[in-house]
């Protein structure tokens, strides 16, 4: 019996962190033992996750199981996508790289291989949010 070859990633997103196996299949997204189009609120984050897919056409190609912590729905579109962008990064790493048509060429110049580094910033006190001032009042 032949060993079935799963690919595997992980993709963080502010307070997210996303785990991804991708095996060979029919393309069928699970997030969380849920289809992604159930999972997701919105079908601009249900896009978002597949672009990787999309752009190196393989959206049909693989069944990708994911398992999504913390954060809100945004940050978990986010770190799905980073983790299936290094998934199919992880399924391309034997061909050549200096091709035009490798993965990480495609990839790297929609800007999916950076993971997106930016957080909530913290409450500072005198302050009622991070920059937020109490209101001001002449009398």
């Amino acid at each position: 019996m032949a060993e079935k070859l799963v690919w595997s990633a992980t993709g963080r997103r502010k307070q997210s962190v996303a785990n991804a196996r991708m095996i060979a299949g029919k393309g069928n997204i699970i997030v969380n033992g849920k289809d992604v189009n159930e999972y997701m609120p919105y079908a601009t984050l249900v896009q978002d996750i597949k672009q990787p897919l999309v752009i190196t056409g393989n959206e049909n190609k693989f069944d990708i199981e994911i398992t999504a912590k913390g954060g809100g729905f945004s940050g978990q579109a986010g770190a799905i996508r980073l983790a299936i962008t290094r998934a199919l990064l992880e399924y391309d790493k034997n061909t050549d790289q200096s091709r035009d048509d490798s993965y990480r060429k495609i990839l790297k110049a929609q800007g999916f291989v950076k993971r997106d580094p930016r957080v909530k910033e913290r409450k500072k006190y005198g302050l009622k949010k991070a920059r937020r001032a109490p209101q001001f009042s002449k009398r």
